[in-house]
């Protein structure tokens, strides 16, 4: 069993600021953290191995520092890391990131499953899984909470409106993963000494499968953020308590256009 996790660094809070002419975020001089659900999605990998065995894959995307969130899956038990950089990748949209990701995971090798988060703290949209899933032509899995690998197949627990379906399908497959679902474990201290000095594999445009820089980056996405505002705060109001034939009129007199006169 060969296990593809998708992890990303975002920032650790949120505050920020966005590029006015590219639209996309700032992340000089923020404290970066690894997204929670990507965390997630590493201890259901751990737990797939436990079960079947193989080996993890960890593949994140960023600059050097991105380096981190291998460093922090190889203390909980990641077998192999690879940083995705390159300046052709930055100001990725969902597009281009899950086209990036999947020429990325193609060129190490033939994967069973590949994990995702739920979403990313920075971007929230939610869509790279599903996109990736798109790009390689592969069942994907949404809203995971629990699942377990039988030979070729996974059967998996989705949280849907409220209620929780169980579903079997075939690998390979994209799975998004909740967090209340695989709860992260702590690495242990000898795993923690171990990554420090693991190497790290280094991915660049020159070791894709597709070297086009104009299905990367900024060049490959297909939308802009054209505005960046803050949402206006709400007034504190005051409580009015009446009811019947009172609260009538005076809902009334709220609703009339000023000027104009009762009963009209």
């Amino acid at each position: 069993m060969r296990i593809a996790v998708c992890m990303k660094q975002v920032p650790g809070v949120s505050e920020g600021s966005m590029d006015p002419e590219t639209g996309v975020l700032i992340r000089t001089g923020l404290e970066a953290v690894t997204n929670l659900y990507d965390r997630s999605a590493l201890e259901a990998a751990l737990q797939v191995r436990e079960q079947q065995g193989g080996e993890i894959h960890v593949f994140t995307m960023g600059p050097a520092k991105a380096e981190e969130v291998l460093r922090e899956a190889y203390a909980m038990g990641a077998d192999e890391g690879y940083l995705i950089s390159d300046r052709a990748f930055g100001g990725a949209d969902v597009l281009a990131t899950s086209y990036t990701l999947m020429q990325a995971i193609r060129s190490v090798g033939a994967f069973d499953l590949i994990l995702c988060g739920r979403q990313t703290t920075d971007g929230d949209t939610a869509q790279t899984g599903s996109a990736l899933a798109a790009w390689l032509g592969w069942r994907q899995l949404n809203w995971v909470t629990g699942f377990w690998v039988k030979e070729s197949q996974i059967q998996a627990d989705c949280r849907m409106d409220g209620r929780t379906a169980t579903v079997t399908i075939p690998l390979p497959c994209v799975a998004m993963v909740e967090r209340d679902g695989f709860l992260p474990r702590m690495p242990s201290l000898k795993l923690r000494m171990q990554a420090r000095k693991k190497p790290v594999n280094m991915i660049s445009l020159a070791d894709l499968a597709d070297p086009d820089p104009k299905h990367y980056g900024l060049k490959g996405s297909a939308t802009r953020v054209k505005k960046i505002f803050a949402p206006k705060g709400t007034e504190k109001k005051e409580l009015v308590y009446q009811s019947g034939a009172e609260g009538a009129v005076y809902i009334l007199g709220l609703l009339r256009e000023p000027g104009q006169e009762a009963g009209t």
